[in-house]
């Protein structure tokens, strides 16, 4: 029985552990039949190491999405690797430390600036690196931390993820005519190396120790790889501009 992505060609962002969504995202795609190649920065060593832990072979590019340069040699590196792309993911993040950890109301705009273009815009820019090999269509998924709320330590990758959230919406809007679609996830807590970066993370996580109807298990991002590999599969072919919360239910909860 072949799997739900069998023989489809996917880039994956954001490999940089064992723990991280993505390198579950890249394992389960594999064994649900996938081509995966992955990119990595600042330390694309650290990635391939990484790799070697999945089920399959890896190729490994170094990609910074906030250099043009290497956006547009991105398209040749993975058309001479796999001809062409049917899904990408983006899992990718970052805020410099005084724009974290309840220092909201002092971190000056340079930081601001540095998490909007590496956690937000990225999602735009890869995207467009990545068009002209999804001549035929395919799925656009990112990964989301539900900016709806405000959360604690979370301070200005709640505003980046909320940009995250309608930049997804509006690549939906303007390339929907060429079949791809622009998804979100929206995983509860893991700790990944993401997750440590942030002072206090351990206040955040209490929420779903506290709320979440379903056995909330931060050391587990399986659940939110498998969700991925669900929107990059063919069984959501009308599915655009959505977020899909993988988080034990804890978004719908009031109190």
């Amino acid at each position: 029985m072949s799997g739900i992505l069998e023989g489809k060609n996917i880039l994956i962002t954001g490999v940089l552990m064992e723990s991280s969504i993505a390198f579950h995202a890249a394992k389960v795609a594999q064994e649900q039949g996938a081509n995966v190649i992955l990119t990595a920065f600042p330390r694309p060593t650290l990635t391939e190491r990484i790799a070697k832990k999945l089920p399959k072979p890896a190729k490994v590019i170094e990609l910074d999405v906030t250099n043009q340069e290497h956006l547009d040699r991105l398209e040749d590196l993975v058309r001479d690797e796999l001809g062409s792309l049917d899904g990408v993911v983006h899992s990718i993040g970052f805020a410099p430390q005084d724009a974290l950890g309840g220092n909201f109301l002092n971190t000056p705009f340079e930081s601001v600036s540095t998490a909007m273009h590496v956690s937000a815009f990225s999602l735009k820019s890869l995207t467009m690196a990545c068009r002209p090999l999804m001549s035929e269509g395919g799925s656009i998924v990112g990964l989301t931390f539900d900016a709806q709320f405000a959360w604690p330590q979370y301070d200005w990758m709640g505003p980046a993820k909320a940009a995250l959230e309608a930049t997804s919406r509006y690549l939906a809007r303007d390339l929907g005519a060429e079949g791809l679609r622009c998804n979100l996830i929206s995983a509860g807590p893991i700790g990944s190396m993401a997750a440590k970066s942030i002072p206090g993370f351990g206040d955040l996580a209490k929420v779903w120790d506290e709320r979440s109807p379903m056995k909330w298990d931060m050391a587990d991002p399986e659940p939110a790889g498998k969700g991925i590999v669900a929107l990059l599969s063919d069984f959501f072919p009308k599915t655009t501009g959505e977020i899909i919360h993988v988080d034990g239910g804890v978004h719908m909860i009031g109190a």
